[in-house]
């Protein structure tokens, strides 16, 4: 018996099984925000109804889509994995009522959580079937980001509203006040703030003063609570530093990155965002995405943008938006010159012209994140 926790929508799987010939009787599915489901929300009944369709030793399906609308919904789930040995239960939630560590408490036993991000930039053309290549359709995905239902929109204005409803109705709404926030206005500025300064180094300090000078006096430890409101909301992700000669993580210095760039534009109140930062984000979030674990690379004479470690491999990553000269060339390479080791290195731009040298890879940015290289 599995269980799966998804942060997506249960139908792609639920039509996968389909494909595959599982019958069609072997496969429940509820969105709990469907009305005809209503009656389902009731824990109970949502039992009674799992247990009469059950009928034999075959393998059973169960998909529960929105799973956070049925109260006490742990209750069902638990005594369905309990009960019962020939299924496997996949459900989705808002981040809401579902945050990890709410869920690690209320589903005891074995599960499996799966964290689905926005769309990466592949994704992100194959959904708009449009040219891959073109420089214009990556800085819309890189100014816009990629949360599936934007692509639905070709105007700025309707992609604005789409962005703000999600950001008003499920961050501000749900999480904030699931975790129990009552200071919206604090958890905005701290947000435009980070967003002001992705991809630099925190500093606590830096912060509050910042803050003081917006009229607004808070404690360290109150910072770093909505701070980590907003990790747990996933609108932000924070990135440690990895000391590459002493082999060890660090706890102080670290950064923060957008988990998508569409919220990052519609709370960002200056003309515009910083695009050598927004591009690291891109290659930050599609790092993520292929399953690496990412960290700053700090060295005796400076820092590395990114490390990536997967399987015991690991890749030394520099990001530039263009590489405009030889000065900017140099400085770049010349991150990795005090790394003795022979892990790949690689320097990532939008420029087209290849500047490999000296067993450094240089990649372009859009080649890159439409291959399944690094």
């Amino acid at each position: 018996m599995n269980l799966i926790l998804l942060w997506q929508n249960n139908f792609t799987k639920h039509r996968e099984l389909k494909e595959r010939g599982v019958e069609g009787n072997c496969i429940i599915y509820v969105n709990f925000e469907f009305i005809e489901y209503e009656e389902l929300c009731d824990y109970k009944k949502l039992n009674a109804h799992v247990k009469e369709r059950v009928t034999d030793d075959k393998m059973y399906y169960l998909f529960f889509d929105e799973i956070q609308n049925v109260d006490r919904f742990e209750k069902v789930i638990n005594s369905l994995r309990a009960s019962l040995d020939n299924v496997s239960i996949f459900i989705t939630g808002s981040n809401s009522k579902m945050l990890s560590e709410e869920i690690s408490s209320v589903l005891s036993g074995r599960y499996v959580s799966f964290h689905i991000f926005p769309l990466c930039y592949k994704e992100y053309v194959a959904l708009m079937d449009c040219e891959p290549k073109s420089e214009e359709n990556f800085g819309d995905f890189m100014k816009w980001g990629g949360l599936p239902n934007r692509v639905q929109f070709t105007e700025k204005n309707n992609i604005k509203d789409y962005l703000h409803s999600v950001f008003d109705s499920i961050i501000l709404r749900d999480v904030v006040g699931r975790l129990g926030l009552k200071d919206t206005a604090l958890f905005n500025l701290l947000l435009q703030y980070i967003i002001d300064k992705t991809g630099r180094e925190f500093s606590a300090k830096n912060v509050l003063d910042f803050l003081q000078r917006e009229g607004r006096s808070v404690s360290t430890v109150t910072l770093y609570s909505y701070l980590d409101a907003l990790c747990k909301a996933l609108i932000i992700k924070k990135v440690y530093r990895y000391d590459i000669h002493g082999k060890a993580v660090l706890k102080t210095l670290n950064k923060f990155y957008m988990t998508d760039l569409g919220i990052a534009q519609i709370k960002n109140h200056n003309f515009a965002i910083n695009k050598t930062f927004a591009i690291e984000n891109v290659v930050y979030n599609e790092l993520l995405v292929r399953g690496y674990d990412v960290y700053l690379g700090k060295t005796q004479k400076g820092e590395v943008d990114f490390i990536a470690n997967k399987d015991g491999r690991t890749n030394y990553i520099q990001v530039a938006y263009l590489l405009a000269d030889e000065t900017v060339i140099e400085r770049e390479f010349g991150a990795f010159s005090v790394i003795a080791d022979n892990y790949p290195k690689y320097a990532i731009s939008l420029d087209k012209v290849d500047f490999s040298k000296d067993g450094i890879i240089h990649r372009n940015m859009i080649d890159f994140l439409l291959s399944n290289e690094i």
